[in-house]
């Protein structure tokens, strides 16, 4: 079996429901997605919750950085009417019942590790330490990703059988120690920068690569002619036919 899958729901299905949401995750199960992506960082109060931005607003009927914010009041936001009146009163899912949803779906995950300013090795080391207690061995392991190497350092250092991937957004030339000294097994990367010789050269290195965000089939076939792996997206629907 594979590391990756063919291709991740970004987000859950970000195309069709609001992110980092437990209706997205719901949605890309239901189009077809074997995995999802999706991002976790902390509350004021050390709570490990889903949401991609440093601050409230874009995808939260609140306000103010999420860092400064408690669990209890983040709880009680509304994370889905923004996307559509249909989701409103969506809230914010914490890891723990993302993890139970992953279970009860059987989709595996990439979680990256999105950690506020200041945050990176208590951020990296409390998702690598609940993903360790919590995963369900009827899932395929996880992998945890991040920018942020000081939070996949600390993740390592909690957690090391917890698989880990380096998220960049132009493949550096340094890539490979930085995968040696992280302890990382794959490398991710912005599909946009990507060019088949890069792809070749990591795969000749027998790495395990994913691309994000790749949004059309003909695109995401591209990719994985190149001998990419896994491709993130936001519409899993356009990916399951050409992923057989």
């Amino acid at each position: 079996m594979s590391l990756l899958p063919r291709f991740v729901g970004h987000r859950g299905a970000r195309g069709s429901a609001p992110e980092n949401t437990l209706v997205s995750i719901r949605k890309a199960a239901e189009l077809g997605a074997p995995w999802v992506e999706f991002d976790v960082k902390l509350t004021a109060d050390g709570h490990l919750v889903l949401m991609h931005d440093e601050t409230l607003e874009r995808t939260t009927n609140g306000q103010g950085p999420v860092a400064a914010t408690s669990w209890s009041a983040i709880r009680k936001l509304d994370a889905g009417a923004w996307f559509g009146p249909g989701f409103a009163g969506e809230r914010v899912p914490d890891l723990e019942e993302t993890i139970a949803l992953l279970a009860e779906l059987g989709l595996g995950a990439n979680v990256e590790i999105k950690p506020c300013p200041g945050r990176e090795r208590e951020t990296g080391a409390a998702v690598a330490l609940a993903v360790a207690r919590l995963w369900p061995r009827s899932l395929p392991p996880p992998v945890l990703s991040s920018f942020a190497e000081d939070a996949l350092a600390a993740a390592r250092d909690a957690a090391p059988a917890v698989l880990r991937g380096l998220l960049v957004t132009d493949i550096p030339p340094d890539w490979p120690a930085r995968l040696a000294r992280l302890g990382c097994v794959s490398l991710h990367a912005g599909e946009r920068q990507l060019l088949q010789p890069a792809v070749e050269e990591v795969k000749q290195r027998g790495v395990p690569m994913l691309a994000y965000t790749a949004n059309t089939r003909e695109r995401a076939e591209l990719l994985w002619s190149w001998g990419v792996d896994c491709v993130a997206t936001d519409w899993p629907e356009r990916l399951r036919p050409a992923a057989g």
